[in-house]
C-alpha cells in the first residue's frame, strides 16, 4: 500500500515553493494591490508618453496584429485588441458581479438595494449636470457621461487601505453603490455611445444567446464549451454596430447562479470517486492506472462544488485585476501634454468639468440624493453605516478611471478633446482618491472614540 507524502516529509524546495505560491494566490485577492497595479501602470503610460521614448508608447499601440484561420486573417491594432476583445472579460467580470449582487448580494431585495440605487442615480444625474453646465458646445456636450462612472477596483481598493476598522457595511454599500453605477455606464454606452446599429448582426449575437441557452440546457458546465458562443455574441455586437464588450455584461448576466443539476449531491460525488480512489489505490499493483469514471467523477464534483457565477469569476479575477485591467490603463492612460493645448477654451473647459463633476459633483450627487430620501422617510441608513460613512462613499465614488476613459475614447474622435478628457479623469480620480483617504482618516478615528 501506498502511503501519502507527508508536508515535512517533502523537498525543500518544493516546500517553499507551495509556501509561496499560497502566499501569492492570497496576495492576488487582496483589493488593495490590484488597486495599485492600477495606478502603477497608468503611472507608467504617463511618464512613458511624455518621455524621449514617446514614439516608441504610440507606436507600440498601433502595431497590427493578425488573428485567422487558414486563407481567412483579420488585422487590426494592438489598441484594438486590448480595448474591443480583452476588456470584454473585464465587463464579463461586472456582469458576474452584478448577476452575484442580484441573487444573494446588496441587490438581492429592494428594501436593501433601495438607497445604493438613489445615491448611484445622484451621482451620475449631478456630475453630468455640472459638466454640461461648463461645456455646453456641441463636441464639449458628447462627454456628459465621462463622470458619471466609478471605478470598482480602484475605489474598494482605497477603502482597503484605510484598514478593517472602516465598517463593513460601508465597503458593502460602496460596492452595491459601484455596481449599480456600472450598471448605469453600460445602459448609458449601449443607448449612447453605440452609432447607426446594423440589426442583421443582432441575429449572429441572438445565435450564439441561443447556444449559450442550449449548453446550458443540456448540462455543460464547462466555462471552455462556452467560449466559441460567447466569441459569436461578441462578433454579432460588433457587427452591430455596438460596442463589442457589452458581450461581457450579457454573458455575464446569464451565468447561472447554482451549480449543475447532478445525480448526487457534489460533496457526495467527491467523497465516493475519493474513496473508490483509495481502495483501488490500496489494492492496484504499482504504476496500474486509476479508475477514469472515478476521475472524472472527482472532476465533476469538484467543479460543480461552487456556482459557475462564483467559480467563473474566481477564477477570472486575477487575470483581470492584474492584467486586463493594467494593460487598459497602459495603453489609455498615455496622455501627452506636449500635444495638449489646454489654453484653448474646448479642452480646458472639458478637463475643468471632467475633473470637477468627479471631485465635487459625485459627493454631492450620492450625499444630497441619499440625505434626501432619508430625511423623507423613504430609506433607511443600513446598520453601522452613518453619515460619516455615506460622506466616505460619495468621495470614493468620484474616483472613475477604468470606465471614465473608456467613455472618454467613445465620446472623442478628436485627439486634443480625447487627451483632455482622460488628463481631467486622471486628475480628478487622484484628487477624490486623495480626499477619500483623508477623511476616511478622520472618520476612522472618530469611529473608535464614539
Amino acid at each position: 500500500m501506498h502511503h501519502p507524502t507527508l508536508r515535512k516529509d517533502l523537498p525543500r524546495a518544493q516546500f517553499l515553493a507551495e509556501r509561496a505560491f499560497a502566499t501569492l494566490e492570497r496576495f492576488l485577492h487582496i483589493e488593495a494591490a490590484s488597486g495599485s497595479a492600477l495606478l502603477i501602470a497608468a503611472a507608467a503610460a504617463l511618464i512613458w508618453a511624455n518621455s524621449p521614448f514617446a514614439h516608441a508608447y504610440h507606436a507600440l499601440w498601433h502595431l497590427p496584429v493578425s488573428a485567422g484561420i487558414g486563407g481567412v486573417t483579420w488585422s487590426q491594432p494592438l489598441h484594438f485588441w486590448i480595448n474591443d476583445a480583452l476588456m470584454t472579460v473585464f465587463f464579463l467580470v461586472v456582469g458576474l458581479e452584478i448577476r452575484r449582487e442580484i441573487q444573494e448580494g446588496a441587490l438581492s431585495n429592494v428594501k436593501q438595494a433601495s438607497l445604493p440605487i438613489v445615491a448611484a442615480l445622484g451621482g451620475v444625474a449631478v456630475p453630468a449636470l455640472i459638466y454640461l453646465g461648463l461645456n455646453s458646445d456641441a463636441a464639449g456636450r458628447h462627454g456628459w457621461a465621462v463622470p458619471t462612472a466609478t471605478d470598482i477596483a480602484f475605489a474598494v481598493g482605497v477603502l482597503a487601505l484605510l484598514g478593517r476598522s472602516i465598517p463593513s457595511n460601508v465597503r458593502v454599500f460602496l460596492l452595491a453603490l459601484a455596481i449599480i453605477d456600472d450598471i448605469i455606464a453600460v445602459l448609458i454606452i449601449a443607448l449612447f455611445y453605440s452609432g447607426g446599429l446594423d440589426y442583421h448582426g443582432f441575429i449572429v449575437a441572438g445565435l450564439g444567446l441561443l447556444a449559450v441557452l442550449g449548453f446550458q440546457r443540456i448540462g455543460i458546465g464547462s466555462a471552455w464549451a462556452y467560449v466559441l458562443p460567447g466569441a459569436i455574441v461578441w462578433t454579432g455586437l460588433l457587427m452591430t454596430g455596438a460596442h463589442p464588450t457589452l458581450a461581457g455584461v450579457v454573458l455575464g448576466m446569464m451565468t447561472p447562479v447554482v451549480p449543475l443539476r447532478t445525480r448526487e449531491h457534489p460533496v457526495d460525488l467527491v467523497a465516493h470517486a475519493a474513496e473508490q480512489l483509495r481502495v483501488h489505490d490500496g489494492r492496484a499493483e504499482a504504476g496500474a492506472h486509476r479508475p477514469a469514471g472515478a476521475l472524472r467523477q472527482l472532476r465533476l464534483g469538484q467543479r460543480e462544488l461552487l456556482p459557475p457565477v462564483v467559480r467563473v469569476q474566481a477564477a477570472l479575477h486575477p487575470w483581470v485585476a492584474y492584467g486586463v485591467m493594467p494593460l487598459f490603463a497602459l495603453a489609455n492612460a498615455g496622455v501627452s501634454v506636449d500635444g495638449i493645448d489646454l489654453s484653448a477654451g474646448g479642452p480646458q473647459w472639458i478637463m475643468g468639468g471632467i475633473a470637477l463633476a468627479l471631485v465635487l459633483g459625485k459627493p454631492l450627487g450620492v450625499i444630497g440624493t441619499s440625505w434626501l430620501v432619508v430625511r423623507l422617510g423613504w430609506c433607511r441608513l443600513p446598520p453601522g453605516v452613518s453619515w460619516g460613512g455615506i460622506c466616505l462613499i460619495g468621495l470614493l465614488a468620484g474616483i472613475g478611471f477604468t470606465m471614465s476613459i473608456f467613455i472618454a475614447m467613445l465620446a472623442f474622435a478628436d485627439e486634443r478633446l480625447l487627451g483632455a478628457a482622460k488628463l481631467g479623469v486622471l486628475a480628478g480620480s487622484l484628487a477624490a482618491a486623495v480626499l477619500g483617504l483623508a477623511w476616511g482618516a478622520v472618520y476612522r478615528r472618530t469611529s473608535r472614540t464614539a
